[in-house]
């Protein structure tokens, strides 16, 4: 136990509702296609030691597909599974009993409670295979994000003002390890939201680049191409899914983008912009990276001096006998863990076996992912946020964290591609996060009471 304070939070509730999400256009990834998806949407209720009462909110998406890719149960079985896990979650914060404390010691009960309910959910619909700790994470990131911004608004303050010691009853050696000792989360946050930061605009492997490859156009006045995007949205962040397991498609796909992104830029007068490369865990070895590299850098010398980090390219199982390092790869680029970063102790492994930085996602979690955030800063590693492709609120929300830790490359953010409908509302409200202006998302405006929008 940390420190009691009349700030912590002694009882909450939470009611979740799950909301439909359909696509304008098909996401692949990893071999993977998502076409429509769901939103877990909760709300929740606090009441600190003082007295003080107040309701947050947090929404994320389910992200099944990527969160839980199981070899045993079909994603719809996955997807199900995943929202009674959150539906469970909720009944359980009726009536549970908690330790009181700040939102990062409620975070650690949580996680107590979510690996009960891996086991017990996935039985209940008579399913063999366990919750997986990244589907867990993600099915439970909403009602975390919901404690924070309740926490926020009880006291009238910013959420990521209150991680100092006056709020904090445990500095971040609780939750991370004594090299951390006497520091709290108010060191690796900043007070104010940076004002702007790039948008990485994400490829998909089923995307068009040119109108040659456009099969048929939605019914609506957004762009297609990814000529279009770019001038549309004056885009110098490219994320490129691309497939792992075929090189001479991956490279040729890298060249065939920095072909019609030059052709853009130049039409516009820039000639500064980025690539991130992600292969979804769908590289053999650390080897098919360093090759991958090598081959760009003889094709196109200026498209490789664009790439500026490689996301997870191996498989998420850093336990594995076989796991490959990646010292190789990340002496060339940043290599950063994303789907295999679900623990600090996960993090500490990555480090061994090579990896020179951190994706952080809202949907891991504010808690979780203000302490990799903390982590990252301290060992130097290279720090960018990731998307599920997050609409409405859970975008405001990455952004929201983007915002605030320090080195943040970009933030990404998709879903104004694929589900834009689901952004109806929010986009009115926050014009300058849902309509991108010169590659940038207007961040500067996340700074309400808990958190931030």
């Amino acid at each position: 136990m940390g420190t009691s304070l009349p700030t912590d939070i002694v009882n909450c509730s939470a009611a979740v509702e799950f909301e439909p999400v359909p696509y304008r256009a098909a996401l692949k990834f990893g071999g993977r296609v998502v076409s429509s998806g769901w939103l877990i949407n909760v709300q929740l209720r606090i009441v600190t030691r003082g007295g003080r009462t107040a309701e947050g909110r947090g929404s994320m998406p389910c992200g099944n597909v990527w969160a839980w890719p199981s070899a045993e149960l079909a994603p719809d079985q996955t997807e199900r599974a995943m929202l009674a896990f959150a539906k469970a979650l909720s009944e359980r914060l009726q009536r549970d009993e908690f330790d009181p404390g700040h939102p990062l010691e409620l975070s650690l009960q949580l996680h107590h409670l979510m690996g009960q309910l891996a086991v017990e959910v996935p039985r209940s619909l008579g399913f063999a295979e366990a919750i997986p700790p990244l589907a867990q994470l993600v099915a439970a990131s909403p009602f975390d994000a919901a404690i924070h911004d309740a926490y926020g608004r009880a006291h009238g303050k910013n959420s990521f003002d209150l991680l100092t010691a006056e709020y904090c009853g445990r500095d971040l050696s609780a939750y991370l390890d004594s090299r951390f000792a006497g520091e709290y989360l108010d060191r690796y946050t900043l007070r104010s939201p940076a004002e702007s930061l790039p948008l990485y605009h994400l490829v998909g492997a089923l995307d068009p680049l040119t109108e040659a490859d456009v099969v048929s156009r939605p019914a609506d006045s957004l762009p297609v191409t990814l000529g279009e995007w770019i001038l549309a949205d004056e885009l110098t962040h490219l994320k490129i899914k691309l497939a792992g397991d075929q090189l001479d498609w991956d490279v040729a796909r890298v060249l065939a983008v920095e072909s019609v992104a030059a052709q853009a830029q130049a039409s516009r007068g820039c000639d500064s912009w980025w690539y991130s490369c992600d292969f979804n865990e769908k590289c053999g070895s650390a080897e098919y990276v360093v090759e991958f590299l090598r081959r760009i850098q003889e094709s196109n010398a200026r498209a490789f001096e664009r790439i500026q980090y490689i996301e997870q390219p191996t498989s998420r199982n850093l336990a594995a006998a076989n796991a490959p390092k990646m010292h190789a790869a990340a002496a060339i680029r940043p290599v950063v863990i994303d789907e295999a970063l679900v623990s600090f102790e996960s993090l500490l492994l990555a480090r061994e076996q090579g990896y020179s930085g951190i994706a952080l996602k809202a949907c891991k979690g504010q808690s979780d992912s203000l302490l990799m955030a903390a982590a990252a800063q301290k060992f130097g590693m290279f720090l960018c946020v990731q998307d599920l492709t997050c609409p409405g609120a859970s975008f405001l929300h990455s952004c929201a964290l983007s915002a605030r830790i320090p080195g943040v490359a970009a933030v990404e953010g998709n879903a104004r591609q694929f589900c834009p409908g689901a952004n109806a509302g929010w986009s009115e409200r926050f014009p300058g996060i849902f309509k991108v202006r010169e590659g940038r998302v207007q961040t500067g405006c996340l700074n309400g009471e808990g958190l931030g929008f």
